[in-house]
């Protein structure tokens, strides 16, 4: 999977070695010639999966960041490196918060294991610690795992809701988080320190719902033998999050349009209302305006409860969030299931990207767990997804490769042998391209050219302006290209596809 690593040196030679290191472990490397410009992209929202910081530079120097990127509250692993490798550097760069220390010039190897130690500790610190925010009602909009311009664009949206009281509908299919996003609401308002109680209205029996919303007194029905305050009262100060709200009933919708317009419930059997404080966030995977034409929802209630309406596009599109989901998830589920699986590898990747993944982010999820419980490595293959392969076409021979490829492994790049022991029949080596032909000759250079471009057209999903610089060359090269090996028309169409997405 590919990784976007800030490199930071005031030094051109040390920046362009790492530069090409880190392109070589294929990840994607940024550049910063100063530590005020690395300071500047690690506190203004840039997205980094790792940094490689000089520890001496002028003015800001590597401690400096660290310090800076300490009071922004910036959790991404650091990899310091100095020419100096006394042992009052190390003890003051992992005081400072540095994962790891290395002495320049830092060989390929030991740059690499660096990086993946780095970035799998990092991936595994950021989900205990997003889950520990969702537990104590303080998660925020940074905690969201997303790449996705539609999805940011719904995040600066729902921020905007953060700052009031506004009610809010968050509108999506099962599985998209719609929770989530209703958590970071409350999390980022100003009744984080108050309670976030969630319901979910279509598990609730209708004979109980206004028992549970809004409570009962004692004696008021067969088996109340204890008083009931009710979700409202015990989320009154804080957040009543409706989870499913589409699906009360009837009778239940007037009682809570009464209780949203006044302020106060009746609990069941009571015998006077009690007022309490609350913000409503609600959610829904049905289409509400429907059912309030329809007359299956009051159409009074929607209103009250539409808002400022949030609509969570589904995961098949924004599946430029995939890698990052997988791998903190990957993280967790191995922590918790207590197995070595530290890597997914790019083809099992391109092959979860390609999937229309209907139950969504919370069928991703449930994928990677039983991938992580099926596999008998450390990295996660093809193999460990039986039912996402079964149901995709995206396999190697339906993307037209003529030889078995493996991409790279997640924070990994296996070390190609090329030696004589390899017998010229012999399959290729995982991550590796066949130089081979049947016969044991080398094959021509045109048709290895050939599938390594079909291979990074599927990989990208048709994004030629990708392709090409991940390929390091020019658009009109590539296209040159594909004309040359008459892959020009089945170009066309994948570049078409994306521009009509969006």
């Amino acid at each position: 999977m590919t990784a976007r690593v800030l490199i930071v040196d005031d030094d051109p030679v040390q920046r362009r070695l790492l530069d090409n290191m880190v392109r070589k472990f294929g990840h994607e490397p940024a550049l910063a010639e100063s530590g005020d410009q690395a300071a500047k992209l690690l506190t203004n929202g840039e997205h980094f999966d790792c940094v490689v910081l000089d520890l001496v530079m002028p003015d800001l120097d590597g401690l400096g960041v660290l310090a800076k990127m300490r009071e922004a509250g910036s959790n991404v692993p650091v990899i310091v490196q100095t020419a100096h490798g006394g042992i009052d550097n190390v003890v003051s760069a992992m005081r400072a918060g540095a994962a790891d220390f290395v002495v320049k010039p830092v060989g390929a190897e030991r740059l690499q294991v660096s990086l993946r130690n780095a970035m799998e500790k990092g991936a595994l610190a950021d989900e205990l610690s997003r889950i520990k925010r969702s537990q104590s009602g303080t998660l925020t909009f940074k905690d969201i795992v997303t790449r996705s311009p539609k999805m940011l664009a719904v995040l600066r949206g729902a921020e905007k809701a953060a700052g009031s009281n506004i009610p809010v509908l968050v509108e999506g299919e099962s599985g998209v988080g719609k929770e989530l996003i209703a958590r970071a609401i409350h999390g980022q308002g100003e009744r984080r320190a108050k309670p976030f109680v969630a319901v979910n209205c279509g598990a609730i029996p209708d004979n109980l719902v206004e028992s549970i919303l809004f409570g009962h007194e004692k004696g008021a029905f067969t088996g109340a033998t204890e008083k009931h305050a009710g979700k409202f009262i015990e989320a009154s100060g804080g957040t009543l999050f409706l989870d499913e709200v589409g699906e009360l009933p009837m009778a239940a919708q007037v009682k809570l349009l009464r209780a949203i317009q006044e302020g106060e419930v009746e609990p069941v059997g009571g015998r006077k209302p009690v007022k309490v404080d609350v913000r409503i966030i609600s959610a829904t995977n049905r289409n509400l305006i429907d059912d309030a034409k329809s007359g299956r929802f009051r159409e009074d209630l929607f209103y009250r409860l539409h808002v400022f309406p949030i609509a969570v596009p589904p995961l098949r599109d924004r599946a430029e969030d995939i890698p990052d989901l997988v791998r903190h998830f990957l993280a967790r589920i191995a922590a918790e299931e207590g197995k070595r699986v530290r890597a997914i590898s790019a083809e099992a990747l391109a092959l979860l990207g390609q999937h229309r993944w209907p139950g969504n982010v919370r069928q991703l999820e449930n994928a990677v767990f039983r991938a992580v419980v099926l596999a008998e490595g450390d990295c996660i293959g093809v193999n460990e997804f039986p039912q996402i392969a079964a149901q995709t076409a995206a396999s190697p021979a339906a993307l037209g490769f003529t030889e078995p490829m493996r991409a790279p492994a997640l924070f990994e790049v296996p070390q190609l042998d090329y030696g004589p022991e390899v017998a010229p029949s012999s399959p290729p080596m995982p991550g590796a391209l066949a130089l081979l032909d049947d016969h044991g000759d080398v094959r021509p250079l045109e048709e290895i050219e050939a599938e390594a471009i079909r291979f990074a057209i599927a990989h990208y999903r048709g994004q030629m302006s990708e392709v090409a610089r991940r390929l390091q060359i020019g658009r009109s090269t590539l296209y040159r290209k594909l004309e040359n090996l008459g892959m020009a028309e089945r170009s066309h169409e994948e570049r078409k596809e994306p521009a009509e997405a969006h």
